[in-house]
């Protein structure tokens, strides 16, 4: 497997980010995490899309589109698999120790990893951390995960594979890197994007495919809806059968398994939707 790093396909062991990147030092960065079928991206005009928010709103300069096309391309066909995980991490670039930015060029690195599909059902839980939906990154897909790991730690400890957080007025927000659904009374509901979510592209297609109204839902919601259900590039839509100790049983339920159904045939259709 090789990488692209700043312009040009290198080996993965020479590959390297300097020591004073601003993206190792103070997690001065953004970036996009997407599948490719086949060699194929999928939806990377809309992750794209978002790359550039991110990076507007963390203040970076945009990236060069054109550039991270090509790169996704030589790096999906270095390592040809039907399955690929493809990050684009695009950083401040080499800058002081502090929270400071430099004026030097900003650093992009684009890598893909064979990947294998995601377990239609899964388990989650839920953590006592909280996302601040009025904190500066809210809604940006930033390098500061620092969080994220804290709690997927605490989900794996629970045989599970991902944590649900609340936002600072207990309402329902998102997990670590995806995006929730719950049904209530037959009705698909998920948290609108000012609970302090990220705008994940798996959410929006389910919203224009499936149809899905965004109402602000209190975090105990999760203890009594009929259906819950994840988002994100990696997962599609991956019903919960497990929540802390509650049992969701036959998981994946009749909502959920139509949006599996909705979201599988259309994504299949259009690789760039």
């Amino acid at each position: 497997m090789r990488i692209w790093l700043d312009g040009a396909l290198r080996e993965t062991g020479s590959a390297r980010v300097p020591a004073l990147d601003h993206g190792l030092i103070v997690g001065d960065g953004v970036f996009e995490s997407l599948k490719a079928v086949d060699g194929r991206p999928f939806a990377l005009t809309r992750h794209l899309d978002r790359l550039a928010r991110s990076a507007r709103g963390l203040g970076l300069p945009a990236p060069d589109r054109d550039e991270i096309r090509a790169a996704v391309d030589a790096v999906l066909a270095d390592e040809p698999a039907p399955l690929h995980l493809v990050r684009i991490t695009f950083t401040g670039g080499i800058g002081p120790l502090g929270s400071h930015r430099a004026e030097g060029a900003p650093t992009l690195v684009v890598a893909a990893h064979p990947a294998s599909p995601a377990r239609p059902v899964s388990a989650a839980v839920t953590v006592p951390w909280t996302r601040n939906e009025r904190g500066a990154l809210a809604g940006l897909k930033t390098t500061s995960y620092a969080e994220n790991v804290i709690a997927l730690a605490r989900a794996k400890e629970h045989g599970a594979t991902e944590a649900l957080f609340a936002n600072t007025g207990d309402r329902l927000c998102e997990g670590t890197g995806s995006n929730v659904f719950v049904v209530l009374d037959g009705e698909l509901r998920t948290p609108p994007l000012d609970s302090g979510c990220l705008a994940g592209i798996t959410r929006a297609l389910v919203l224009e495919w499936v149809g899905a109204t965004e109402t602000d839902l209190p975090f105990d919601v999760l203890e009594r809806a009929d259906e819950v259900f994840l988002t994100s590039s990696m997962r599609d839509v991956q019903a919960i059968d497990r929540l802390d100790g509650r049992e969701l049983p036959g998981a994946p339920g009749p909502v959920t398994a139509k949006a599996m159904r909705v979201f599988a045939e259309r994504a299949a259709d259009d690789m760039d939707p």
